[in-house]
């Protein structure tokens, strides 16, 4: 063998020997990977069993206050209708008092004034 098949072989070693490397280290970061994944896998089944634990008592509190947010909203319309029931029995009363106190008044305008409203004197 002469100088440069043997330079040639030697490059060929190296380049092998990089490559054995490369796949190594490739080889280390998957498996220290494998090993985070699983350590996450683990929190996130903890996790779902908590949120399993909270799921029904969460649940349970939502449907009370839907229930509580029907009823409120039942008394708002019950109250609206009460108010305008009180609206429609109080407006002609007030418009019957202001007709009285119109009359009163032009009753004592003629008493004090001794005039007559068709009398213009």
């Amino acid at each position: 063998m002469s100088s440069t098949e043997y330079g040639s072989l030697i490059l060929d070693v190296l380049v092998g020997v990089g490559v054995l490397l490369i796949g190594a280290g490739v080889f280390i970061a998957g498996l220290a990977l494998a090993r985070a994944l699983a350590r996450l896998a683990v929190t996130l089944d903890a996790l779902d069993q908590q949120l399993e634990n909270v799921g029904a008592p969460a649940t349970n509190t939502l449907g009370h206050v839907n229930e509580a947010a029907k009823s409120l909203g039942d008394t708002a319309a019950s109250v609206s209708q009460t108010v305008d029931l009180t609206k429609s029995a109080l407006v002609p009363a007030i418009v019957n008092f202001g007709a009285a106190v119109g009359g009163v008044s032009a009753g004592l305008r003629r008493f004090v004034t001794g005039k007559d409203r068709n009398n213009k004197e």
